[in-house]
This record gives C-alpha cells, sequence and structure tokens, in this order.
C-alpha cells in the first residue's frame, strides 16, 4: 500500500497553476496569448494567498498542528513548503515574461522602460503624465506619518526612496499605482515598430516632477505588494440585514491580515526593512522577493497592438440546431430538451430565455440562482424588465460568492429597488447551483420551463469557460427545482427530490450509491466504469471510495482540471483509475459525471464538484439527462477530452503535469479544436463555408 493515500491539496492547487505557467511557456501558442496566460498564472496566485494560504497561516497562527487536515505535516511546515513552491514559480514566471519579451521583439513589438525612452517619446509621455497619470496618482510622504497608511490588499505600490542633499537624511514615500487606467501604455509607433511601457516606468519617469519641492540629491523607487487575508468576519448583530452584514464584511477586508508580501530584490535593505517594520510583518510570514514588477495579472488586459497574428484565432459561437435566436424558445423546449455548450455555442440562448418569459403574458413567475455575474448584466436587465411586466419575479443571489460580493450587493440593492423578491441564502451554506425556472399559464394550468446548468449566469466568463446548460420543460425536474427555492423560504424542512440530486442533504450520499453499483456490476462481471469531469477533486470518503471501485475493477476515467488529491494509478490502491487535466485557450468548467450502470449509462450535469464543500455545505445541484441525444452527445464530449492528446497532462503524485505523449503514428488531438469541430459538423449544411481547425475565442 502506497505511504500516503492523498495528495495534498494546496500542493495540488499549485501544480495546476503549474500548468497555466506551462501555457505561458510554450511555443506554440501564439505569443500574446502567453502573455495573458502569465496574467492568469498571477491572478490565481493572488487568489490562493488570500483565500487557502490566509486559511492554513490562521490555523498555524492558533497553535493547531493540522495533520489530520494536511497529510501528515504540520500547518507551520505546510506554509514553508508553499512559500519554497511559489518561490520557484515566479521565478520560473520571470524567465518566461523575459524570454516572451525578447520573442516580441523579433516580431516588432517592443515593451521599453524608463530608460531607454526616445526624444518623440518624451514628448508623448509627458504629456500623458500630466494629463492622465499625474491626477491619478496618490503619493504618501511616509516619515512624520503617526500610523503607516493601510496598502490596499494586491494593489501594487512603488516604494520611493529620497536621499536629502542636507545631511543625507533620507525621506520614504509611497506611491499607489493606479488600477483606474490601464497598466500598459502604447506608444507611438515608428518604422513598423510598436513600443508599450508600464505606467510604473512612466512614474518612474516622473519622479523628478512628483517630487520637485524636495532638495534631494537622489531617487529611487521599488515596486512592492501586499495580499491580505480575505475572509469575512461576519457581524452577529441581530438587527443587521444580511446585506448590511456582508457589505460591511467586504469593507473590512481591505484591513485583513497581510499573508504575503512581495518586493522588487533590488530594493535597498533599509527601505524594504522600514516598510517591515512599519507593517509589523515578520519573517515567519511569506516574504517573497521577485522581479521590477508585480501584478502581473495585468498581463490578461496586454493591448492586441492590432497583431490578430499572435493571438488565436477566432470564430463566432455555433448556433445550436433545432434552435433560433429569432423565434419562441419557449415553444421549442416545449417539445424537446435542448443542451447549449458554451463558449461554442451561444450563450445568447440563456439571455434569449429570460427576455422572451419577461415578455409572455402567459408567464406569471420567474425564480433563478444568481452567483457570479457579468459587469452590466443582461441577465439582471431582463429579470428587471420582467418585474416591471408584471411578474413575479424571486432571484437567490450569493452575497458570499467570494471577490464578488460587492457587486452583487450593488446588483442585490439594484434589483430590490425594482421590486424582484431576494432571497440572500442559508446561515451556514452558500448557494452554488445553476437554476432557472418559470411559470407559465396553458389551458388554465400551470406548465414550467427552465434551465440548469454547471456554469454561471455571466455573459462575459462564458466566452471563455466551457460549461453545458439543459434547457428543458420536463415537468418532475422543475418540479423538483421548485422545491429547491421552497427550501431556501423555508430551510428547516427536509425535502424530498425525485429526480435531482442536491446537497447538501443527498449528493454525497447519491453519488456513493451510484459508485457501489458499479463496484457490485464489476464483481458480478457486468460492464462497469465511470467517466467523471470535474474542476477539483479533493474529498477524502469519496476519493477512498474510488480507490474501492478501482479494486473492485471498476474502469474510472477522471478529467479533474485543477486539484486532484487522488493518486492514480498505484498498485493496489488505484490500478485502475487514470486522471488528465486539460488546460488550454478556454477554461474547463463543465461537470459531467457518467456511469456505466451495466452498458445503459446514467449521465448528470452537475454544479458540484467533488470537495466537501460541494457535498456538504452548499446547495448544488445535480441534474440527469433522460434525452437519449443529448445523453450521447455528453458521452461524445468526455470522450473527446479524454482523447486529448496536446493540451492533457496526467495527474499523478510526482506532480509533474507531464503531457500525455502521443504514439509515433497518432495524429495531434487536441481537445478543444475537436470539440469545436464535433459541434460545427452538426451545423456544416448551414455554414458550408465555416473554417474547421479553428478555435472561438
Amino acid at each position: 500500500m502506497h505511504k500516503y493515500r492523498y495528495i495534498e491539496r494546496e500542493k495540488s492547487w499549485l501544480n495546476f497553476n503549474a500548468r497555466v505557467l506551462q501555457e505561458a511557456a510554450d511555443d506554440s501558442v501564439p505569443l500574446l496569448e502567453r502573455l495573458r496566460f502569465l496574467g492568469i498564472f498571477s491572478n490565481n496566485l493572488d487568489e490562493f494567498f488570500r483565500v487557502r494560504f490566509a486559511a492554513i497561516r490562521r490555523l498555524s497562527i492558533s497553535g493547531i498542528s493540522g495533520k489530520n487536515l494536511f497529510g501528515g505535516i504540520t500547518a507551520h511546515q505546510l506554509l514553508k513548503e508553499i512559500t519554497e513552491i511559489v518561490i520557484q514559480q515566479q521565478t520560473e514566471s520571470l524567465k518566461i515574461l523575459n524570454s516572451i519579451e525578447g520573442q516580441l521583439e523579433t516580431e516588432n513589438i517592443f515593451i521599453i522602460d524608463e530608460n531607454h525612452i526616445s526624444a518623440e517619446q518624451e514628448i508623448f509621455l509627458k504629456d500623458y503624465f500630466i494629463q492622465s497619470l499625474s491626477p491619478e496618482l496618490i503619493t504618501i510622504i511616509l516619515n512624520d506619518l503617526a500610523e503607516f497608511p493601510v496598502l490596499k490588499d494586491s494593489v501594487g505600490y512603488l516604494a520611493v526612496k529620497l536621499v536629502m542633499k542636507k545631511n543625507s537624511e533620507v525621506h520614504y514615500a509611497m506611491i499607489e499605482i493606479p488600477n483606474t487606467i490601464n497598466r500598459f501604455v502604447v506608444l507611438p509607433s515608428k518604422d513598423e515598430k510598436q513600443y508599450v511601457i508600464l505606467i510604473d516606468d512612466v512614474i518612474r519617469h516622473n519622479l523628478g516632477r512628483i517630487f520637485n519641492i524636495f532638495d534631494y540629491e537622489s531617487v529611487s523607487a521599488h515596486m512592492i505588494k501586499i495580499t491580505r487575508d480575505a475572509q469575512l468576519e461576519m457581524d452577529s448583530d441581530l438587527s443587521k440585514s444580511m446585506l448590511e452584514k456582508i457589505a460591511s464584511s467586504v469593507k473590512d477586508r481591505r484591513i485583513g491580515e497581510p499573508v504575503r508580501f512581495i518586493h522588487d530584490e533590488l530594493i535597498e535593505e533599509d527601505t524594504l526593512n522600514f516598510i517591515l517594520g512599519k507593517m509589523h510583518i515578520i519573517s515567519s510570514d511569506s516574504i517573497i522577493p521577485g522581479g521590477k514588477y508585480h501584478n502581473r495579472r495585468d498581463y490578461m488586459k496586454f493591448p492586441s497592438l492590432g497583431r490578430y497574428d499572435l493571438l488565436y484565432k477566432t470564430n463566432n459561437p455555433l448556433p445550436v440546431p433545432g434552435l433560433s435566436l429569432e423565434g419562441s424558445i419557449l415553444e421549442k423546449i416545449s417539445k424537446k430538451d435542448y443542451l447549449i455548450h458554451a463558449p461554442y455555442q451561444s450563450f445568447s440562448f440563456l439571455t434569449k430565455f429570460l427576455r422572451e418569459a419577461a415578455l409572455d403574458p402567459k408567464v406569471t413567475s420567474i425564480k433563478i440562482t444568481l452567483y457570479r455575474l457579468a459587469k452590466n448584466s443582461q441577465i439582471i436587465s431582463s429579470l428587471i424588465n420582467a418585474a416591471k411586466n408584471g411578474k413575479k419575479v424571486t432571484v437567490q443571489i450569493e452575497l458570499q460568492a467570494r471577490f464578488d460580493e460587492a457587486s452583487n450587493i450593488s446588483y442585490a440593492e439594484q434589483m430590490q429597488t425594482e421590486g424582484i423578491n431576494l432571497i440572500f441564502g442559508i446561515k451556514g451554506l452558500k448557494v452554488h447551483s445553476k437554476v432557472c425556472v418559470i411559470e407559465r399559464i396553458e389551458d388554465n394550468s400551470i406548465r414550467r420551463y427552465g434551465f440548469i446548468s454547471t456554469g454561471n449566469f455571466n455573459e462575459q466568463t462564458a466566452k471563455v469557460y466551457t460549461d453545458v446548460t439543459l434547457f428543458t420543460s420536463h415537468q418532475q425536474i422543475l418540479k423538483d427545482a421548485s422545491k429547491i427555492f421552497e427550501f431556501f423560504e423555508i430551510n428547516y424542512r427536509l425535502y424530498r427530490y425525485k429526480h435531482l440530486i442536491v446537497s447538501p442533504h443527498y449528493t454525497r450520499s447519491r453519488f456513493i450509491k451510484m459508485i457501489d453499483r458499479e463496484i457490485a456490476n464489476a464483481l458480478n462481471g457486468k460492464i462497469a466504469y465511470m467517466k467523471l469531469k470535474m474542476n477539483s477533486l479533493s474529498d477524502f470518503e469519496m476519493i477512498d471510495k474510488l480507490y474501492d471501485a478501482s479494486n473492485a475493477g471498476v474502469k474510472i476515467q477522471l478529467e479533474v482540471r485543477g486539484i486532484c488529491s487522488l493518486i492514480p494509478g498505484f498498485p493496489g490502491m488505484s490500478d485502475n483509475i487514470e486522471a488528465i487535466s486539460i488546460v488550454d485557450n478556454y477554461l474547463e468548467h463543465s461537470r459531467i459525471y457518467i456511469f456505466g450502470n451495466e452498458g445503459d449509462p446514467e449521465v448528470y450535469i452537475s454544479s458540484a464538484d467533488f470537495m466537501t464543500r460541494n457535498l456538504d455545505a452548499r446547495v448544488e445541484v445535480t441534474c440527469p439527462i433522460y434525452d437519449e441525444k443529448i445523453k450521447k452527445e455528453l458521452i461524445e464530449i468526455f470522450d473527446i477530452g479524454w482523447k486529448g492528446n496536446v493540451k492533457a497532462r496526467y495527474h499523478s503524485e510526482d506532480l509533474d503535469n507531464k503531457y500525455r505523449i502521443r504514439n509515433e503514428n497518432e495524429p495531434v488531438f487536441r481537445a478543444q479544436f475537436e470539440t469545436y469541430n464535433y459541434h460545427l459538423s452538426k451545423v456544416e449544411p448551414i455554414h458550408e463555408n465555416s473554417q474547421s481547425e479553428v478555435i472561438p475565442k
């Protein structure tokens, strides 16, 4: 038996982010896309420190060992190991960035700094600084302040050191790098060469203008960034509404405990010690040296510069056979179920559904769960439109959707003003399900229509997250969905569901029951397999059950994009389990669960991963697929992903992210490209001139 049964989840998550970094390093990825992968890597790391690292740090400070939680090592030791991994990854990301910048120069794109500004560029930047950048700057002289200013979470700062001519006295200052304007300034091109400069360097170039009232002999500026604990501390005041409590807690987050301090490794020692001392950051905290620039998440918005040859090719989302954005979508759904696979197919069908429901005189009510929403959400506009048309609109909006709290509070207040009935969830449970149900009067009785999804109802993320959504008028499924909204209102009752599998009461037991059935089938010589696609797999009980299934002879294929605490392919424990992760142009986000069931497979889509929080501490919905064509389609979609031999990596205990290597005569099979081509093949008679081998963006 293996010494350990599980891979520590934090290390597994860091290993996922290493796969993102692999994309940034991959020469086959278009250059500007590689820069954006660097931005995704950095953004992921920020969130990791704000949430997971912060939680382990709190445990360590409390004196609790945490060995039972972290696979045999203490919280203190885990923090140390995480910091070592992150420093190594940050060093690697810096090398990758330098390499990309060198390759961009061969494409006549130059990212310059304050030391390489030409006379013509100086004229342009002087005007840009005075007119656009200077009014946005917040500059604080630190020496004589009674209290050190609160540095904002994940905002970049320039720590400035001024050495005065008189007595060589040292003054320190802090300049906040504004996030109200683009981090990258595109300079006038010359001789077919394009130039970009970061506003950090524009500020450095203008330090003389900023500090011109001081008689100094030298000035230097180095970047620092602080990451704070993002946990919300909830007020217990019973007189306050949930909306007030979350709003207050989000406001307090800005002064959360620092969990990571990143600095330019070239910063002067006295400047670094001054700041660390004033902020009371000690050596046991995560202090990470790095390069000249931080907040590399901004590279996600690096300008395209009109160089579409350095980006992935684009294409419009494909139509769904049988559905139209012009005719009545409710009429179509009344006759059969439909599946939407975004971003390969259009997310607009969801907004079309809501817009139609808002106007239809026969529709009496709309109920929907909302988790993360787009800026200027069309979903919200449609719901408000429905309310103005006299529909009874009920919205369960999750105010504790991490890092989207402020946005959701704003939307909640907007909907309250319009008379929409809001539900703010259940104490101790986040609502992560993706469900919509409408009620329509037909032949003097109520008929329901709706959709159930694996992803958020968010037009922006739907362009880059792969998710599936089932449109249905299956009355029994939608009756179950309506019960979920009853549970939101009266949550002391235990509701029974005939078709949907709902967390926190039933998901774990139902999945275990289905795995046990596959085990029994394997032991009895019957067809037994599982094909499970999810974002994360970290629940120990579910992993143990999969190990049991493997030992019974059940063949298990796992597509797990992110955390995978299961150790696949180990003799005597997981011989029959293979696990891969696909990281490519899109973020794999759909959850698809397929159980062999003696050759008559059962297929489900779900909002839940195999994580303890999804099984036990959230409201999640897993929906059975009854339509045979859709069932077949989901199985084929899973199999396309499974056959991928370009962007698929193996999960393993070594955390080495080895690519799946294709055989000598095996053709290239890039899963996301082939998924697009799969959907394209179904509409080719309509799109005779469409290009194959092109992935939409």
